[in-house]
């Protein structure tokens, strides 16, 4: 989808940034992205969804497998699983591996629009960020 690196500073005309500032303007563009389409997704939710996603984020071993359960018994034979698993190297029982895999197919089934959120906010934060360029390079 996109990346938050060297690439991503020069696209935005910071790549004249010290090198010790990029990593931490790196980290805090990923964490108001995160949290900016965190608060989109929410909306709209009930609490026991909240509650349900949450247990899957914070690696909840029996929410994650309870979900896993419920919605796509056979994960293990998904091809998007086993992507992920070759990318992360995880073994196919690592809570990590699965948490990862059930987040995202969580938000497939209750926010079929999520990728598109997390565009549309990435693109408007690219944008919040060009246009006070100025102010962050001083």
């Amino acid at each position: 989808m996109f990346k938050l690196d060297d690439n991503f500073l020069k696209e935005l005309g910071l790549d004249q940034l010290p090198e010790n500032q990029k990593q931490a303007f790196l980290e805090q563009v990923y964490s108001t992205l995160e949290e900016r389409v965190g608060i989109q997704l929410s909306e709209g939710l009930t609490d026991d969804q909240l509650e349900e996603f949450e247990g899957i984020i914070d690696r909840n071993e029996s929410k994650i497998s309870s979900w896993l359960e419920k919605f796509v018994p056979d994960y293990k034979n998904q091809e998007d699983f086993q992507k992920i698993q070759q990318a992360t190297g995880l073994y196919a029982e690592d809570t990590a591996l699965k948490a990862e895999y059930a987040a995202t197919k969580w938000l497939e089934v209750n926010r079929p629009n999520y990728r598109e959120v997390v565009s549309k906010t990435m693109q408007d934060l690219k944008e919040e960020i060009a246009s006070n360029r100025d102010k962050i390079v001083d």
